[in-house]
C-alpha cells in the first residue's frame, strides 16, 4: 500500500498508460483512470491509501479493454472499468448469491423495518479469497430475574471463539460500571446470534450485542431498519472494525431485495469513515437518501 495523494494518483495514471502500451490495449480516459484509482483504494480498504498489487490493476485494465472493444469504443472509459469490476465479482460470487438467497424465502429470518425489544441486526463478513461479502445476522437478548449474570449462548454451546468471549467480558465490565457501582446487578441476561451454527468469533459485534442487551433491560424497542457494527470498550467507546464496506453493502443488498423504504441504513464507528469506498449502487442510494450511514463514537451516541 501507499498513501493516496496527487503524486501516487499520477503514478497510477502513468502505470495505466504503460500497461496499455505494453499489452497493446486501448488508451484509458481520465474517467477510466479515476475509476482505477478508486478500485486501488477499495482493494487497500481505505480512501487514504492505494494498493500496490499491480497484478490486479493490470488484470482489471485488460478486462476493461475487452469490454471497451466489445462495445466498439476507441478508449477505455469509466463505464468499461466498472463493468470489468462487476463481471469479476459475478464470476466469484456464487456462494454469496446462495447465502443471500436464504433471506428471500425467510430460511434465515431478518427484519429491515419496524421496532423490536432486545433485537438488533449485526453484520458479519465472509472472506472467500477472491472476494469478501457482508451478511446480516440477528442478535437477540433476553433479561430476567436471577444472579447468573451475562450468559453467552455461543460460549455455553462451544461455538464461541476467544475474541468473541473477550468482547462479552468487556460488555460485563461496561454493565458493572454503569449499573452496579453501589448495588450488585442481580439479573440474568441471555444473548445470542440467531441461526448461527458454524461458530462465532471476533468482537466487531460487541456494541451491537450491548444495544440489544440495553433494549431488553429497558424494554425500549430498537429500529430494525438500522444494522450496527463496531466493537466497544469498557468505557463505552466505539472502536474501529474491519470489512466495513462489505458489511454495509451486505445489508444494503438485503434491504434492496426486501424494498428500500428511505429509513434503512448502517451505523458504523466514526473511526471507520476513512475506510469507506462503497460500490456504485450503494453510493447512488445514499445520494438519493434511500439509504443512510451513521457514525458514532460512544454507546450513548448510538
Amino acid at each position: 500500500e501507499i498513501q493516496r495523494n496527487k503524486v501516487s494518483e499520477h503514478a497510477y495514471a502513468r502505470f495505466a498508460a504503460r500497461i496499455s502500451h505494453e499489452e497493446d490495449l486501448l488508451h484509458v480516459t481520465p474517467g477510466g483512470v479515476e475509476q482505477i484509482v478508486e478500485y486501488g483504494s477499495r482493494v487497500a480498504g481505505s480512501r487514504r491509501m492505494l494498493t500496490l498489487q499491480f497484478g490486479r490493476i493490470r488484470a482489471l485494465l485488460k478486462e476493461a479493454d475487452f469490454w471497451a472493444g466489445r462495445e466498439g469504443s476507441t478508449r477505455i472509459r469509466k463505464a468499461h472499468v466498472r463493468t470489468a469490476m462487476e463481471q469479476y465479482r459475478r464470476r466469484h460470487n456464487l456462494y454469496e448469491d446462495k447465502v443471500l438467497a436464504q433471506f428471500d424465502d425467510d430460511s434465515v429470518l431478518i427484519s429491515v423495518q419496524g421496532s423490536v425489544v432486545g433485537q438488533v441486526n449485526a453484520l458479519a463478513v465472509y472472506d472467500m479469497g477472491e472476494i469478501a461479502f457482508g451478511r446480516p445476522t440477528r442478535i437477540t437478548a433476553e433479561s430476567y430475574m436471577g444472579t447468573p449474570g451475562l450468559i453467552n449462548v455461543e460460549r455455553e454451546s462451544e461455538l464461541s471463539g476467544q475474541t468473541h468471549d473477550k468482547g462479552m467480558l468487556i460488555i460485563s465490565g461496561y454493565l458493572g460500571r454503569m449499573f452496579a457501582r453501589e448495588y450488585p446487578l442481580s439479573v440474568s441476561i441471555s444473548i445470542t446470534f440467531e441461526q448461527s451454527y458454524d461458530g462465532v468469533d471476533g468482537d466487531s459485534a460487541s456494541s451491537t450485542e450491548l444495544y440489544a442487551l440495553l433494549s431488553s433491560l429497558s424494554q425500549i424497542p430498537i429500529h430494525q431498519e438500522i444494522a450496527v457494527t463496531g466493537s466497544v470498550n469498557q468505557k463505552g467507546e466505539i472502536q474501529a472494525i474491519g470489512g466495513v464496506n462489505e458489511k454495509i453493502e451486505g445489508f444494503f443488498e438485503i434491504c434492496a431485495k426486501k424494498g428500500l423504504n428511505g429509513r434503512q441504513g448502517v451505523m458504523i464507528p466514526a473511526a471507520n469513515v476513512q475506510n469507506l469506498v462503497l460500490r456504485d449502487p450503494v453510493m447512488e442510494a445514499l445520494k438519493r437518501e434511500k439509504f443512510h450511514l451513521y457514525s458514532v463514537k460512544t454507546i450513548e451516541e448510538g
